[in-house]
């Protein structure tokens, strides 16, 4: 450390705590600084200070920060109490110290962010912050303009009213769409109240940050450009989708992607009888196998994104 910083931020950095449960430690007169004993959160601790809380000296850790592309089927928590996988599953030892801002439940896929730096989970959380979360969803089943008015509009769910802050369609059963508000399973209850369910949901984008290729299970290290830009917060464009297609007209209206219909009857072909087809060469018992090995194996470690 080489500037003064406040007492319950220099804790947090040394991973005591949440910035609000340091303050309850230093009230409680748990903490001293240079062998005093300190009950202000706001007091300023100096380069060179030695710092105890419960008599054991503390010291800030190096800030880290990645970003992770969570596969399906893990649970965003450190212990679950039903005894399923989790994201810490899959992290190498040396990264296990780090929490995780923000969650994705247990059938969602996407991008993120872990760290032990409090500032840039303050950044992530906070409500004033307003960082877009942007996510491509996929439906059980084709739908009408009207669910898009609605999402923009808000619907009631059981955390409250949720809305979308964009909404753009892409296929007959797929969406991107963009929150800056963070309720609990707020896009699969927005899409219960519509009488849809949601068949996958991957998060493709945290404020300015992108997956950049990341495969399932991979992570980056965020590196002080990546933290610099998150903070400036600038709104990325809207009109793009996580494919680089342009989806405005060139009047500048929203293109909505609808299933094409086919009118007319088709010409049928000429029916054989059964007997007389000729053999596909295929075998009749089905698919032949993918040669991938069966579901629920042990997973591996999540692997660090080469640059």
């Amino acid at each position: 450390m080489n500037q003064e910083v406040r007492l319950n931020k220099y804790l947090a950095s040394c991973g005591v705590g949440s910035r609000r449960a340091c303050d309850e430690i230093i009230q409680a007169a748990r903490v001293q600084i240079n062998g005093e004993p300190v009950i202000k959160p706001a007091v300023q601790v100096q380069p060179g200070d030695h710092v105890r809380v419960d008599g054991k000296l503390v010291a800030p850790k190096e800030v880290s920060a990645i970003l992770i592309n969570k596969p399906r089927g893990l649970v965003s928590t450190c212990d679950d109490e039903l005894g399923r996988e989790t994201i810490y599953s899959i992290l190498p030892p040396k990264l296990r110290h780090l929490k995780h801002v923000g969650r994705l439940d247990r059938d969602s896929e996407g991008l993120l962010v872990m760290t032990n730096d409090g500032d840039l989970a303050q950044l992530l959380t906070h409500p004033k912050k307003t960082i877009e979360k942007e996510y491509v969803v996929t439906l059980n089943q084709a739908f009408g303009n009207e669910v898009l008015d609605k999402m923009i509009e808000g619907v009631y769910t059981p955390e409250g009213k949720a809305r979308a802050k964009s909404i753009r369609r892409i296929s007959p059963r797929r969406v991107v769409m963009v929150l800056e508000t963070g309720l609990k399973r707020q896009i699969r209850m927005m899409f219960q109240a519509v009488h849809l369910r949601v068949s996958k949901l991957v998060r493709v984008r945290i404020g300015t940050l992108v997956g950049g290729g990341l495969e399932p299970g991979e992570y980056r290290e965020l590196e002080e450009r990546d933290i610099e830009k998150l903070q400036r917060n600038p709104k990325p464009r809207t009109d793009i989708s996580p494919t680089g297609q342009k989806l405005l007209d060139s009047d500048g209206r929203v293109k909505r992607t609808v299933a094409k219909k086919t009118f007319g009857a088709r010409k049928s072909a000429r029916k054989r009888p059964a007997g007389n087809r000729p053999s596909s060469g295929r075998p009749s018992g089905g698919r032949p196998s993918s040669g991938r090995p069966p579901s629920g194996g042990p997973r591996k470690f999540a692997k660090k994104r080469k640059k």
